[in-house]
């Protein structure tokens, strides 16, 4: 499996009263990775609205494994879970400088027209984006 990856640095904002990156930054950590991958087969949430449609969280697991600390310089993993449902599942990860994992994560987004009607199977537009998406990740060229 490929992931997509994105670097970012624990900012002295980010770090709580026992110096160590406060978990709520972690959600945004995860979505930093998901924006990144997304863009970059059609799929993030700016070009899911020009296709008339939305991808709401309805879902999100997070394990906290280990402590970022400020200044860390972090690795954010990212790549789409196959799925059978108008749905986008993105599993992330999120490593430390010296290559453990600190984090694991994983978002559920259903998808609805810009009403807010869910969607039961993926419109053609975006059912190739995931496919395009998921054969990346498999290590296929395009």
């Amino acid at each position: 499996m490929t992931w997509d990856e994105t670097t970012i640095t624990v900012r002295f904002n980010e770090v709580d009263a026992y110096q160590v990156a406060w978990h709520g930054h972690y959600v945004g950590w995860l979505e930093i990775g998901r924006m990144a991958l997304a863009r970059r087969f059609g799929l993030d949430p700016f070009q899911l609205t020009e296709l008339g449609l939305l991808g709401p969280v309805v879902q999100l697991e997070l394990k906290f494994l280990r402590p970022a600390r400020c200044n860390d310089t972090l690795t954010i993993r990212t790549t789409l879970e196959p799925c059978e449902t108008a749905q986008l599942i993105f599993i992330s990860q999120i490593i430390a400088p010296d290559g453990s994992r600190l984090a694991s994560g994983r978002t559920v987004h259903a998808l609805t027209d810009l009403a807010g009607t869910l969607q039961f199977r993926l419109p053609e537009a975006v059912a190739e984006r995931v496919a395009a998406l998921q054969s990346w990740s498999r290590g296929e060229a395009p």
